[in-house]
């Protein structure tokens, strides 16, 4: 079992920053792979960046590509979200999740992760 827990969210003014946090704790002596996702009300789930057991960021998403950096601690078990240049059609929820099963990876996709935190709500003012 592994719990998330996102912090940072909140209200930013576009063209500004916010980073989120998502602190791991539970069978976090495994190594694992760990995925940002975010979600906007009225549209799907979406991707937006993961990080590999090896602190390797294989995959991002174009929507966010140069401007999202995500990073790892593992002294603290911790994921980073770093988020520069916010624009109005990032607001969402953004949500982390670990995978367990293939911490080599940092998989895309929601199905490849086990557990996920509650969420942090972001939000961009024009």
């Amino acid at each position: 079992q592994v719990s998330l827990v996102e912090s940072g969210g909140g209200l930013v003014q576009a063209g500004g920053s916010l980073r989120l946090s998502c602190a791991a704790s539970g069978r976090t002596y495994r190594p694992y792979a760990m995925g940002w996702f975010r979600q906007a009300p009225g549209k799907e789930r979406e991707f937006v960046r993961a990080i590999n057991a090896r602190g390797i960021t294989i995959n991002y998403s174009d929507s966010v590509k140069g401007r999202f950096t995500i990073s790892k601690d593992n002294a603290k078990n911790t994921v980073y979200l770093q988020m520069d240049s916010l624009k109005p059609e990032d607001p969402a929820v953004y949500y982390c999740a670990v995978d367990l099963a293939r911490p080599w990876v940092a998989g895309v996709a929601g199905n490849d992760y086990d557990y996920w935190g509650l969420g942090a709500q972001v939000t961009v003012s024009s």
